[in-house]
């Protein structure tokens, strides 16, 4: 399937202000949140058993803020950003990379997930895109079908 998006200002903002509201609940309640270790084992998906879904919105994000030859496809089962433990778009990083944290609650986890994807969706809505929802992998792989235009 071809999409033809066209990024909008006003797009790529309301996903940044998504994730800086998340940023703000997560640094409000960091005992429910936990204290990441910066360990990047949570970024191979293979080892770590999880896996890690992203929406169209965010991909949209992601490639306007890096650049859409930057978007690196995803060959195994760790994420291509993750490079010697380390998070090479952390300040782009999904929402699902900033709610997770493999000694947070496990509850509060799932409301700012459910919060989150609820808001992502209403963005879909709102821009007239394909509300995706899809492992990481198949979202890189798979995101040169989708065109992005400013």
């Amino acid at each position: 399937m071809v999409v033809r998006l066209r990024t909008t200002d006003k797009l790529l903002a309301k996903v940044g202000r998504i994730y800086a509201g998340l940023d703000a609940q997560i640094r409000q309640h960091r005992s429910l949140a936990g204290q990441c270790n910066v360990c990047g084992r949570c970024c191979d998906f293979d080892i770590f058993e999880h896996r890690l879904f992203v929406t169209l919105p965010e991909l949209v994000y992601l490639a306007a803020k890096l650049g859409e030859k930057k978007l690196k496809p995803m060959a195994g089962g760790r994420c291509p950003y993750n490079v010697e433990g380390r998070c090479t778009v952390y300040e782009y990083r999904f929402a699902g990379c900033r709610i997770f944290c493999c000694r947070g609650d496990r509850d509060f986890q799932s409301g700012l997930s459910e919060s989150t994807l609820s808001s992502l969706k209403s963005i879909s809505a709102e821009f007239e895109i394909p509300y995706l929802y899809s492992g990481l992998s198949d979202a890189l792989n798979n995101f040169g079908a989708t065109n992005i235009c400013r």
